[in-house]
Formats: C-alpha cells, sequence, structure tokens
C-alpha cells in the first residue's frame, strides 16, 4: 500500500541556540503510533449476557451459533472468533497504522478459563518507524548523513547527503549544498527534524556497540556457528554437518553480512538468513535488532501466501479450481454486455498475472494498488473488475498486484468465509505459526497481493511446503499436483527468471560438470526470498530492508549461486 507522503520543507520550529560544533556519530529516533489496546482477552457470560473486557474495555459480546464477536467503541478494534472444540480461535482487527495506511488481522487463540470464560492474549501489529542518521565529517569540512530507515528504507526517498548546522537551525540537502530538503533544529542536545508520520527528535547513540544500525554491534564479535534452538513451533533442527552442508562455507558467509560497512544507503541490510535441508532448521541468523519473535514485513513474497491458501482449500475441498470463472465467481450474474475477453477469465489467468488488466502505476484509473489508495477506493474487487482490460487473458503477462488479490477474493466468495479465517484453519494452525499478522484492505478482506508480516521461521514452512510434496507434520496441507503446477516456468520476467502461478522460479550452474538445479522462491520487496530447491531438498530464506533498491536482489542472484549452493555437498 502507499506509503504516507514526506513532510518535506516544514518550516523550522522558533527559538534559537548555537549548535555544537561537533554532530558527528550516530543519531537515532523513533515514533511509536500504537495501537494501546493489547493485552489479556477475557470473554465470559455474566448475568447480563456475554462481555468481553479488554485493556479497560468490557463491551457487549454477539454470539451466533459458535461464532463470536465484539467491538470497540471509537474504531479501537474487534474481533470475530469460532469455538471449536474447546478453543476460540479468532481474528483481533486493529485500527488502520500510519505504517502502511492499512489495518491488520493477528490470530487470537482463547482458551478456557472457568465454566463460560476463555482467556487469551491480543498481541496487534506494533506501529512504529525508526531513523538513524550517521555524521560523518569530511577532509573538506562538510557533514557527510543519510537517513537510514529499516521499516520502507525512506531514505532511498529522500536521498540527503549533508547535513548543514547554521546556529540552531539544521538543513539537510542534497547534492546540492543550497537545496534543503529537511529542515529542523538543533536544541538541548536533540536533533528535531519532520519526516514521514511527524516530527522525530534524534539523540546520540552513545555507545554504538549493540547499535541495530550495525548487523550485530560495532565491533562485532566473531561468528561461531551453533544449530538453531528447538522451539513449539514444528520445525526439527539440526546441524549443517548433519544434513550435508560446510560449516566453514557458512561461518564464512555469515560473517560477510556482519562485516557489511553501514556506510551507504545501498549497502545490503539483511535482517535474517535461515536455511532447512532434509526437513530440519539448521542455520538460524538474525541482524541489526531483529529475532524470531519479531515479525518482518514480507511483501510480494506473501503472493505465494495467496497461492498456497489456495492450494490448502483445494485440499480441503472447497470447489475452486484453476478453469473457475473469475467475473461469474465475484459477480453472481454476469452483465449480457460483459466484455467477452473478461467472460473467458479464469483464476489460472489471475495467479499468472495473465489476466490483462491494466495496472500502470502512472495512470490514474489503472487497478494499480497505489492507485486505488490514492482515489481512496473501498471495495477494490469491485473498482478492479471495473477497469478496462489492455490484452485478452492469457496474452501477455504484466506484473500486477492486484490479480492475485482478486483470486484470494474468489476463494473468499466461493469459500463463504474471510480469509483470514481460512488462512488461520487451513494453514496457519496446522503448520503451528506462532504469530502473524496479514495487512486489510479497506473493504476489510485478508490483501491477496502481500503485505503480511510473518516470522521467518513460519513463512519458510510454505518453501518447505515444496520441497515435502505439501505435507508438514505428517499432515497433507496442500495438493501435490498443485504445487507441481503453480511451481511451472511459464513466463520469463528477465533474463534468468521465471514465473509460475505467483512463485518465482530460477535455474543455477551447478558444480564444475555442467547442468543447472532449478529453484522456486517467493520474492518482495526489499530482500525477502523464500526459496525451495526441491533436487537438493534445500530450504533458503532472507530477509532484508533496502526496499526500492537493487541491492535487494543480492539474496537470489548473489548470495545463492555464490555462497550457498556451493556450501551444500
Amino acid at each position: 500500500m502507499k506509503p504516507l507522503p514526506i513532510l518535506l520543507l516544514v518550516p523550522a520550529l522558533l527559538g534559537a541556540q548555537t549548535a555544537p560544533a561537533d554532530l558527528r556519530g550516530l543519531w537515532e529516533a523513533t515514533l511509536r503510533f500504537g495501537p494501546d489496546v493489547r493485552g489479556e482477552l477475557v470473554l465470559l457470560r455474566t448475568s447480563d449476557g456475554w462481555r468481553a473486557d479488554l485493556a479497560g474495555y468490557s463491551v457487549a459480546v454477539e454470539v451466533r451459533g459458535q461464532v463470536f464477536s465484539f467491538a470497540l467503541p471509537g474504531a479501537n478494534g474487534r474481533f470475530r472468533g469460532t469455538r471449536s472444540g474447546p478453543e476460540i480461535h479468532g481474528q483481533w482487527i486493529q485500527p488502520p497504522t500510519r505504517y502502511s495506511g492499512g489495518s491488520y488481522a493477528t490470530p487470537v487463540t482463547l482458551r478456557p478459563d472457568g465454566a463460560d470464560r476463555w482467556r487469551g492474549t491480543v498481541s496487534p501489529f506494533d506501529d512504529r518507524f525508526t531513523y538513524y542518521l550517521p555524521v560523518i565529517p569530511q577532509a573538506d569540512g562538510n557533514l557527510r548523513t543519510y537517513l537510514r530507515n529499516p521499516d520502507r528504507n525512506q531514505g532511498r526517498f529522500l536521498p540527503v547527503s549533508r547535513i548543514v548546522p547554521n546556529g540552531a537551525d539544521i538543513r539537510l540537502t542534497g547534492t546540492a549544498r543550497d537545496t534543503p530538503l529537511v529542515r529542523g533544529r538543533y536544541e538541548d542536545g536533540v536533533i528535531t527534524l519532520p519526516l514521514r508520520g511527524g516530527t522525530y527528535d534524534f539523540t546520540r547513540v552513545r555507545d554504538e556497540s549493540a547499535s541495530a544500525f550495525y548487523p550485530r554491534g560495532i565491533p562485532a564479535p566473531r561468528y561461531r556457528y551453533a544449530p538453531p534452538i528447538p522451539i513449539d513451533d514444528g520445525w526439527p533442527v539440526g546441524s549443517v554437518e548433519d544434513v550435508g552442508i560446510s560449516r566453514q562455507a557458512i561461518e564464512q558467509f555469515v560473517q560477510l553480512l556482519i562485516d557489511q560497512p553501514m556506510d551507504s544507503i545501498d549497502t545490503p541490510q539483511i535482517h535474517s538468513l535461515l536455511i532447512a535441508r532434509h526437513g530440519r532448521l539448521v542455520v538460524e541468523e538474525y541482524f541489526h535488532g531483529y529475532h524470531r519473535d519479531r515479525p518482518h514485513e514480507t511483501r510480494s513474497a506473501a503472493k505465494s501466501w495467496t497461492a498456497t491458501l489456495i492450494g490448502a482449500a483445494m485440499q480441503a475441498g472447497v470447489p475452486i479450481r484453476m478453469d473457475t470463472p473469475v467475473y461469474a465467481t465475484l459477480l453472481g450474474q454476469v452483465p449480457a454486455d460483459l466484455d467477452p475477453r473478461k467472460r473467458a477469465m479464469t483464476l489460472a489467468h489471475l495467479m499468472a498475472m495473465t489476466a490483462g488488466f491494466n495496472c500502470d502505476a502512472d495512470d490514474t484509473t489503472s487497478a494499480n494498488e497505489d492507485v486505488m489508495d490514492e482515489r481512496g477506493v473501498a471495495d477494490w474487487y469491485g473498482y478492479t473488475l471495473a477497469v478496462p482490460l489492455v490484452s485478452a487473458p492469457g496474452e501477455q503477462v504484466y506484473y500486477c498486484s492486484t490479480e492475485p488479490n482478486l483470486a484470494g477474493g474468489m476463494l473468499a466468495r466461493i469459500a463463504a468465509e474471510p480469509l483470514a479465517e481460512l488462512f488461520d484453519r487451513l494453514v496457519a494452525r496446522p503448520l503451528r505459526m506462532r504469530a502473524y499478522h496479514l495487512v486489510l484492505q479497506p473493504g476489510g478482506e485478508a490483501y491477496g497481493g502481500g503485505g503480511h508480516q510473518f516470522l521467518p521461521r513460519d513463512f519458510l514452512k510454505m518453501a518447505q511446503l515444496l520441497v515435502s510434496g505439501g505435507r508438514w507434520d505428517d499432515r497433507q496441507i496442500v495438493p501435490p499436483d498443485w504445487l507441481r503446477r503453480i511451481t511451472e516456468s511459464l513466463r520469463d520476467l528477465g533474463p534468468t527468471q521465471q514465473y509460475g502461478y505467483l512463485w518465482n522460479s530460477v535455474a543455477y550452474p551447478r558444480g564444475a560438470g555442467g547442468g543447472t538445479v532449478r529453484a522456486y522462491f517467493a520474492g518482495g520487496n526489499g530482500g525477502q526470498i523464500f526459496m525451495a530447491v526441491p533436487d537438493l531438498d534445500l530450504v533458503i530464506g532472507f530477509t532484508g530492508g533496502n526496499y526500492a533498491d537493487p541491492v535487494m536482489f543480492n539474496g537470489q542472484r548473489v548470495y545463492v549461486p555464490r555462497y550457498l549452493l556451493p556450501a551444500v555437498q
């Protein structure tokens, strides 16, 4: 979804104070936007009926059969859950965030806590934004800087290169020194700058040894491999030696990531690296303050979430197929004057991104997700269906996020169940996913085009399904023939990369004797890569923060073929 506009050229705050002669060093600022409604949720029957108690609120609960729902006053969130056995499994819907502009659905499990009483924890997506401002003195007396923003990489869109103090006035400029991109103030040891979402107070990082600005602090300790720890998420763990991966090669590669110099906005920002082979997780490393309990945005990698969910629905008996018609499904009754090309459109066209919709980001009448967001479109399904086609279905591939979103809409309509609840029931609980946040469209349905937040250990399980025949914990999650279908290499997206049904693929050179090995991956802006290499029984995961920067492709184009595949024996 479209980021909020950056606030530029805001007039300087009143007051004056002489800036210090020395601003060099690392500065950091964070704004937290909420939500504050979180914590223990108790649902219970009282003499006045069913009630929900959460964060100081006590509200009535509507009960219909096995479905429990309530909404907090002031649009502060809502809950819907279904009783299944002794537990109630539901979704907490938080208010729209400043981070993405959208709401998130977060799973909540309520467990029995006495007669007619259940208890669980609401842990919504924490909406916060962080900036780092390194100030580096130059030989000519200038102060070089750039903005590092791990959440959205806003420094790519606000390309400052110098900080210019003038008394209490602070200017961030580009290459043209007299053209300020941001105006701010320095006072009492604080640099105040207006940036995306509000005004940020930067304070100097006094002890940089553990700062998340660096991959592992500074100076970073020498890396020594250790196997991942087992936790209650279903992943068997082991050591690299157990599965035929070179310990030395892994140590050298992780050290390379740790040693990345943080001297440029274009420096690779790897947030996590995970590797599993023969069904066992053997490498789990985090950087820049990320950790196994912190969900990470997956961006367009979550398009493969849509493919996995549709396959799981097929496995569960939901009557949706590749040749299911789009318009008859979503409209119910097809207008007599409907474009014949639209009448012929099927689920397969949406998933291969060959439906032919106009998704030009520069066309204010297109079905591009940012265009819909900017225009305040409430019904993304209905709006997209009305957009004219630029080609007949099946003729050309256009990378268009709204097409997998329509595919998700088809599934929700046929299953008569919200996507968030379908996913929780058919995928998340069977895969033992512990925490995630699904971004929602303005109409309230989960977005099928990407942007969901997952723990890297959990999202890696979707790639694992591709090498395990769709099975996890001896349970068939998706049909094997569905996996073969969605990983077909249908269209070229570049000289080496192909696209199937919401999964990418690439052929890597393998060994000195020639030949190739094909890998399939869910890929997302910023460096999100969750890759399966079935011939090697191998899965690899990266998360990163290089949004809108070509260096985000390093994972699949450089790191996998140059460092990781040679490590696999």
